[in-house]
């Protein structure tokens, strides 16, 4: 948002979960969003996910490495077409790195855009080399579409079996981002605008705090973007073996 009266900046939600506005430009953003789209198609494309009881979430999904349905993962969409997951890229595992590097410190050096010039295929990062062992090789991305009328219920990312922080990047519509505590789905919890850009980080003590969104708010993503609804890029570590 432009002319802003109080300009906003990193801030701690909870102990290891940060909040980085405006992290991805409006060019990378872009990008991001023409792979989004690119995964998006079928085979193993966005689909609509049940849940066990009969029920459906109102968003809807596509996954990439490893495919996750309620309550597990799998290398094929066992609840959808059956066709293998689309494979995880290496550009967007060096961007989840880089994510946790800028939101736990030893990231971009001052004044530089956490993305720069490119492994193949999408935004890729700069500010300098990640060191090998010193932040998590992420293997999962699970995307998330919100139109106007969908809604994400206080849930914990609990499935993997790594601890490795989870990494969330938005695309589009702004919303309205509810992170909780580790032992229920109610209060104590704070609300968090999530904009187009915006990254939030959340591990360590955090790591399987409840979390949901309560409301998109329609109409509010960037015009140059061209996306109508919410996009969220959620990366994590699923410390799983392939084969």
């Amino acid at each position: 948002m432009d002319a802003e009266l109080f300009p906003r900046s990193r801030t701690e939600i909870a102990p290891g979960a940060v909040h980085l506005p405006d992290w991805l430009t409006p060019e990378h953003q872009k990008k991001l969003l023409e792979a989004c789209r690119d995964w998006a198609r079928p085979p193993a494309g966005l689909r609509t996910v049940r849940t066990p009881g009969g029920g459906t979430m109102t968003s809807r999904q596509v996954c990439l490495g490893w495919h996750w349905y309620p309550y597990g993962y799998a290398p094929t969409v066992v609840d959808g077409d059956g066709a293998p997951v689309k494979p995880f890229p290496a550009w967007l595992g060096e961007l989840g790195r880089r994510a946790v590097a800028d939101a736990f410190g030893g990231g971009t050096p001052a004044g530089e855009s956490p993305v720069g010039a490119a492994p193949a295929g999408g935004p890729p990062v700069s500010g300098g080399p990640v060191r090998p062992g010193t932040t998590p090789a992420y293997d999962i991305a699970l995307i998330n579409f919100y139109d106007a009328g969908a809604r994400m219920g206080m849930h914990r990312d609990s499935d993997e079996r790594s601890g490795a922080p989870v990494v969330s990047l938005s695309l589009g519509d702004t919303c309205v981002f509810r992170f909780g505590n580790t032992e229920s789905r109610g209060r104590p919890y704070t609300d968090v605008e999530l904009r187009s850009g915006d990254l939030f980080v959340f591990g360590g003590g955090s790591r399987l705090a409840h979390h949901g969104v309560p409301r998109v708010h329609a109409g509010t993503a960037p015009p140059e973007l061209g996306l109508t609804g919410r996009l969220n890029v959620t990366l994590r570590v699923s410390g799983l073996q392939a084969g």
